[in-house]
């Protein structure tokens, strides 16, 4: 968008932007004196660069608000137009709208007024809500940027976790899987705990992933669940998040509204805010309910949560193998291992506990289902399981007739059998 003309100020009244120019260059120069004394190399030409980076960033992200709610946790959530959102800084979507609710799968029953297996997040818990027409979108900070690797990958995941079938770059799973069919969509219900992270830059998380293409270059990803990651979030709360990738997450896609692509329709749901309460050990278990799947009519992917939330879609035009249909779809928790001590982490999976110690101890996944080409919700068939490390993270499925398809998995990482 173009800025309004402006006249130029006399000469010897400086504008504002002229003066915290002129402030920054002393801070740069401070700096550069501080770093000399410590006998740091220091280049203010490339902080300076690298701060209009940040600043342009923030300003893509952050977009105009009718309101923001300050959260309990120090989030700001801020109600976006829903027309403004950054999934329509995307070429194909510039100028549109959220499109209309889509034609649920069959054998899914909306349960309006159920919230006990549902989950609160933190910001709305006082009640505070977005104006109809806006989407809840929390605020970017310079902060949250600043602790990623680069500006360039902030809200991306590191490529390394293209392969599943190794452990590569530090990235460990307990997974259940299936295979060998064309997937329309994926269901489970998933307790939400707060694992132990033991480095920044390490995250623990539990999600459904929808797969298509090969573990090559080509791999198309669509992703949600639980997060904990200090580095993207900057505490150790668990969050609710979504990602995507058409390209292996080599340049394509990322967390939540980091990017353009994903379109949010829900008005009280906010991509990577706190979920609150969390399940205890030997305590009170709080889950989430996740379905994701594509919609027969137009074929886009949805996303809702809980009982009935619908909180957005992804365009099938983003992908490449997914825009017809999914060829794998996996369930589970993932951690990432820096060996920042030498050896293996303390980053808990799940409860931090192993599976064998069942209900109320170890994390879960429950009544696991997959979309069939009719848009119909089925059970699993020829369900696997798997863990890269099972001494570290483990897993354990079963069938019943409450569950129907679940497992238990995680575990504490570093301990006795696992260094």
């Amino acid at each position: 968008m173009a800025a309004p003309y402006s006249p130029s100020p006399s000469p010897s009244h400086p504008t504002a932007a002229a003066l915290v120019l002129l402030l920054l260059l002393l801070h740069v120069a401070l700096l550069g004196k501080c770093a000399a004394a410590a006998n740091v190399t220091f280049r203010p030409g490339e902080e300076l660069r690298r701060y209009r980076r940040v600043q342009a960033l923030l300003t893509r992200l952050n977009k105009p608000s009718l309101r923001t709610i300050q959260s309990p946790d120090g989030d700001l959530i801020d109600c976006v137009p829903a027309h403004l959102q950054p999934a329509f800084d995307y070429p194909r979507l510039r100028g549109q709208r959220p499109l209309g609710p889509p034609v649920r799968p069959s054998g899914h029953h909306r349960r309006p007024n159920h919230t006990a297996d549902v989950g609160v997040q933190l910001w709305a818990v006082s009640g505070a809500s977005c104006p109809e027409g806006s989407v809840p979108v929390r605020r970017i900070t310079e902060a949250d940027v600043l602790r990623a690797s680069s500006v360039r990958r902030f809200g991306r995941v590191p490529m390394a976790r293209v392969r599943r079938d190794t452990v590569a770059g530090g990235h460990e799973h307990a997974v259940g899987y299936v295979a060998g069919d064309e997937y329309y969509g994926a269901r489970a219900s998933i307790n939400v705990w707060a694992p132990k992270v033991s480095t920044p830059t390490e995250f623990s998380l539990s999600q459904i992933w929808v797969i298509g293409g090969t573990f090559g270059n080509d791999l198309n990803t669509i992703e949600a669940g639980w997060q904990v990651s200090p580095q993207l979030y900057g505490d150790n709360s668990p969050r609710f998040f979504t990602y995507w990738t058409t390209d292996a997450y080599q340049t394509t896609g990322c967390y939540n509204l980091l990017c353009s692509g994903f379109v949010q329709t829900n008005s009280r749901i906010a991509m990577g805010a706190a979920i609150s309460p969390t399940s205890g050990y030997k305590g009170g278990q709080f889950d989430i309910s996740l379905l994701i799947w594509k919609d027969p009519n137009h074929g886009n992917w949805w996303l809702e949560f809980g009982s009935g939330e619908l909180v957005g879609y992804w365009p099938s035009f983003l992908f490449s193998h997914l825009a017809s249909h999914a060829s794998m779809v996996q369930f589970g928790g993932e951690v990432v291992d820096t060996r920042a001590e030498g050896s293996h982490t303390a980053t808990q999976m799940g409860s931090g506990h192993f599976p064998g110690e069942g209900f109320g101890r170890s994390s879960y996944f429950r009544n696991l289902e997959v979309v069939d080409w009719d848009n119909s919700l089925i059970p699993l068939t020829t369900f696997h399981v798997t863990a890269d490390h099972p001494n570290c993270y483990d897993i354990q499925g079963g069938v019943n007739a409450v569950w129907g398809n679940y497992f238990y998995y995680g575990g504490p990482g570093r301990n006795v059998r696992c260094t």
